[in-house]
């Protein structure tokens, strides 16, 4: 069987309990919230943050963390542009279902090309992406450098390694900007949670 054969017998089912079904039930709506950001800039610090915050809360949630996807659905993918577009779009199609299934979901992936941020917001409905840009100088995320990658990355272990030798495209109109390196993090886990309330998803 060829490939198009194997895409033309491929048909949708509709579920018989609808998105609306489970966000009743739930009492919540379900989204994304997007951290991206350098390595270091402190993406899934907030991202479990937030989540503690939503969940004490009584908010189904989930995280989705950049490391913890490459050891399981991402496994075989690398570092360059083309698994980089793949390992996001992945994430995208993933985040969608948990946004199906009414839940929260929130993801901390460096997700450097604004193109492929896109990707994913376009696979939403209004107002189920929440871009968050957790802002933080360079010479802090290298300061801080908990995995120690920048250092790999200075001394040329780690090729195409964003913010050194790949390029990293800010966000234009994210939902929240974080300054990491200014900002506490109480505030910060405040400041998301707030954008989310005022847009009645919680």
């Amino acid at each position: 069987m060829s490939q198009q054969e194997k895409v033309e017998n491929i048909h949708w089912h509709n579920t018989t309990v609808s998105k609306e079904d489970r966000q009743s039930l739930n009492n919540h709506k379900g989204s994304v919230v997007w951290f991206t950001g350098l390595s270091g800039s402190g993406k899934s610090t907030l991202a479990n943050a937030v989540e503690k915050k939503l969940h004490d809360q009584g908010i189904r949630t989930y995280v989705l963390d950049g490391d913890n996807i490459r050891h399981g659905l991402n496994k075989g993918l690398g570092f360059q542009p083309d698994d980089r577009k793949e390992n996001i779009r992945r994430i995208g199609e993933v985040s969608k279902l948990f946004v199906d299934a009414g839940i929260v979901v929130l993801t901390a992936f460096i997700s450097p090309y604004r193109e492929d941020r896109q990707l994913v917001r376009s696979l939403l409905e209004s107002g189920e992406f929440h871009e968050v840009y957790t802002k933080c100088a360079l010479d802090e995320c290298e300061r801080r450098d908990p995995k120690g990658l920048y250092k790999k990355a200075r001394d040329g272990e780690i090729p195409a390694f964003t913010g050194i030798s790949a390029p990293y495209e800010e966000p234009e109109n994210a939902e929240v900007v974080i300054e990491t390196d200014k900002e506490l993090i109480d505030d910060s886990v405040n400041k998301v949670v707030a954008h989310l309330k005022e847009l009645k998803v919680i």
